[in-house]
């Protein structure tokens, strides 16, 4: 088993060094780091993104001589699971998959990890002669350990739950001035509330929903989970318990539980390692048969903000770099509601948050935090607008502005404003696509030669499903004169290699899991700076764009088909219009 981090970190700034400047003392130095935050540094490395993982993996096994396994392939033994803790398991993020004799072979990312592989090494009845470390991704060994621990998960965060419902109980208590023995009963009563929606809250989290709905009818009361852009039906809970399940999670998110007829808004808070925590953004509707409760997950731990993680195809990466390394000018990103919009303005702002810049957002509500950056909660009911905190923006010397959406001229006048005085903005507007997006921006009331002067890119985008790896199928259901109607051409369409869903247990029995992104970005060109400035129309616009060679979102879906990586199904349902 290795024992010392030296070689490795030799082995790193030699291969790596050069290309990506890791010095031996710089690596010495993110290992001290590690060390201090009692984190594997190998570990630390991929998750802070200093180097690519399966790059590292590479040198990893080359120094350490390890093992490489795939975890789908082994049949794990889950009595080691049960026997050991739950909590280490997750924090070191190793595995224990079987033993032989005395000899104990956990799967690992880091094989230098001391402090992880010697929690293995004690047992109730001895010790293990050796812990002996098999390499696997760090993907993949997150997932396992999610799928192996899902009871001990489940049990620490209900313990959360269980908790936090307690002291409510004793809110209650006060205020109604209940006897014991009738408090005793409520608690008894709503036991089975607590676990039922905590079990929900954390199915929800473990299958990678964005949001939960929790929805009364006249005769039944289900619960959906919105799991890669489509709602499912996943529960419906005992009818004795519907209309406490509401109550139970107005009280969790601070609502006047006593207030049934408008709408209310609330915000649950869930610890889960250190400083992280799964938000979860509650919003309550009266209808018809009762009160609806939906719930947005807002988990950082997720969200990747790499640019290379959003689906670019290499052209427009290089036009989305180029534009935010610009000093000044706008970049506006649209598209509906639940497209990414959010998540490819922060990659971006991810990639120039230096010491050097000073960058504020304004936002409704901020859904992803990310250290270095000035974020504003908008709170119009307050006073305080994106027009409002544009302008004392301004007088904060930013160097880069993010505001949540462009909605009224007002916003608009003063993006426009920070652009042309030596700002970058980051904004959103939803419309369909660029050709639409300009022609907004005119019928706002923005005079032309204001947005000819400060709109330097735009991206229009959509979330497109990605087809199960472990199950996808060659799709021959198309005709050939089907297929160049759609955009392929014909020897594309005579040499079919299309692929589409069919289901396992992988994904769910979907055919597809987690979502990419498809796009249409734009740079503004000399030709189009004079088409905004004589009013063209957005049919006008989309017609330079073909010209000029820009992939409109139809086509950029049809690359990711080519590919193999979603259906042509999909890129038709995202896309039409």
């Amino acid at each position: 088993m290795p024992t010392s981090y030296a070689p490795i970190i030799s082995a790193i700034a030699q291969q790596l060094g050069k290309e990506q400047g890791l010095t031996v003392e710089r690596l010495r130095q993110y290992h001290a780091q590690s060390l201090i935050q009692q984190r594997s540094f190998l570990h630390s490395l991929v998750d802070d993104q200093v180097i690519d993982a399966h790059q590292l993996l590479k040198l990893i096994q080359t120094v350490s001589h390890c093992p490489l396994i795939d975890l789908s392939a082994v049949s794990i033994d889950k009595t080691l699971i049960q026997a050991a803790d739950a909590q280490r398991i997750r924090k070191h993020q190793i595995l224990p998959i079987f033993r032989r004799g005395d000899r104990l072979f956990v799967v690992t990312f880091d094989p230098f990890y001391d402090v992880g592989l010697n929690m293995f090494k004690f047992r109730d009845n001895g010790q293990y002669a050796a812990v002996e470390p098999i390499l696997a991704m760090p993907e993949q060994i997150e997932r396992y350990i999610d799928r192996c621990l899902s009871a001990h998960q489940a049990k620490g965060l209900q313990d959360l739950f269980l908790d936090d419902m307690h002291q409510e109980d004793q809110t209650q208590q006060a205020l109604s001035k209940l006897s014991q023995q009738l408090m005793g009963q409520f608690e008894k009563n709503e036991a089975p509330v607590v676990r039922y929606v905590s079990e929900m809250l954390l199915t929800a989290i473990r299958t990678n929903a964005s949001d939960i709905h929790f929805e009364p009818y006249e005769n039944h009361f289900r619960v959906r989970f919105r799991r890669d852009g489509l709602l499912t039906e996943v529960s419906t809970p005992p009818s004795r318990i519907t209309n406490r399940i509401t109550t139970r999670l107005k009280v969790m998110s601070g609502m006047d539980i006593a207030e049934k007829r408008i709408p209310q808004d609330g915000r649950i808070q869930v610890p889960v390692s250190g400083q992280k925590s799964i938000d979860f953004r509650v919003s309550s509707l009266p209808t018809l048969w009762g009160e609806k409760v939906v719930l947005r997950i807002l988990d950082n731990r997720t969200t990747q903000l790499s640019i290379d993680d959003l689906g670019f195809t290499a052209q427009q990466k290089s036009l989305y770099l180029d534009a935010i390394k610009k000093p000044q000018g706008i970049i506006l990103v649209t598209g509906p509601t639940g497209s990414g919009k959010t998540v490819s303005m922060y990659a971006g702002l991810n990639l120039i948050n230096k010491p050097s810049v000073n960058i504020s957002t304004a936002e409704d509500p901020v859904e992803i935090t990310l250290p270095g950056i000035n974020q504003v909660n908008i709170a119009p009911k307050q006073g305080l607008t994106f027009a409002s905190a544009l302008r004392a923006f301004l007088r904060q010397d930013p160097d880069i502005i993010m505001v949540g959406e462009i909605r009224d001229l007002e916003t608009a006048e003063i993006a426009v404003k920070a652009a042309q005085t030596g700002h970058l903005v980051f904004s959103t507007l939803h419309t369909n696509d660029v050709p639409q997006t300009l022609t907004r921006l005119a019928n706002m009331g923005v005079p032309a030669y204001n947005i000819a002067a400060s709109v330097e890119l735009i991206m229009a985008q959509r979330l497109i499903r990605c087809l199960c790896t472990q199950c996808k199928v060659r799709d021959r259901s198309w005709k050939i004169e089907q297929l160049i109607q759609l955009g392929l051409s014909p020897d594309e369409a005579e040499n079919n290699r299309l692929y589409k869903a069919k289901g396992c247990d992988h994904c769910n029995q979907t055919g597809y899991s987690h979502r990419t992104g498809i796009f249409q970005v734009i740079r503004i060109t000399t030709t189009m700076t004079e088409m905004i400035m004589r009013g063209a129309t957005s049919l006008e616009f989309a017609a330079q764009c073909r010209r000029e060679g820009f992939w409109d979102l139809r086509q950029s879906g049809l690359d990711k088909a080519r590919q193999g990586i979603t259906s042509l199904a999909e890129v038709i349902r995202v896309t039409i219009e």
